[in-house]
């Protein structure tokens, strides 16, 4: 499939409806108070690596056309930590673009963007509620911890990581 992956600026107006859309999804899993977003701010910073899946050429017979967004990601570095570690926030795939390799295209960029942060260790939090999310960091080799970070506890919430 011909894929293409790219830091870009999450503030950009078409990359708003994917914002906002996995925001809903969420919203209708879990209450507030276990959604654990970051806002387009927060994603804009200069160390964070947030990233943009686009189809490079259409596709026949699908709705997906040549530049559209199919997937995003983030990585955001705690290069201070200890020990140091990058967590991986706002991965979405939309409906209609799943079940085309687009999400693990993203969790092997977020590898290499890590890499080049000198990070050698991904975590991340993700809901109860999402098994095909959960299965894919399952088969990616991620594996269940505890709370990290600010975190707490939260029976809605799983937390992974992954060492590189």
């Amino acid at each position: 499939m011909g894929l293409s992956i790219a830091r870009e600026d999450p503030r950009k107006d078409e990359l708003r409806p994917l914002v906002e859309a996995l925001d809903s999804y969420l919203a209708s899993l879990y209450p507030a108070e276990s959604n654990h977003l970051l806002g387009l701010e927060s994603l804009a910073r200069p160390e964070v690596a947030f990233l943009v899946a686009r189809r490079q050429t259409a596709i026949a017979q699908t709705e997906l056309a040549e530049g559209e967004v199919l997937g995003t990601a983030a990585l955001i570095p705690y290069s201070l930590s200890t020990p140091p570690y990058g967590e991986i926030k706002r991965m979405y795939v939309p409906p209609k673009a799943r079940g085309l390799g687009v999400a693990k295209a993203l969790l092997i960029r977020l590898e290499e963007e890590a890499a080049e942060m000198d990070l050698r260790l991904l975590r991340l939090e993700t809901g109860i509620h999402q098994p095909e999310a959960l299965g894919l960091y399952r088969s990616w080799g991620f594996a269940e911890r505890g709370p990290f970070g600010s975190y707490e506890p939260d029976p809605l919430s799983l937390f992974m990581e992954k060492t590189l």
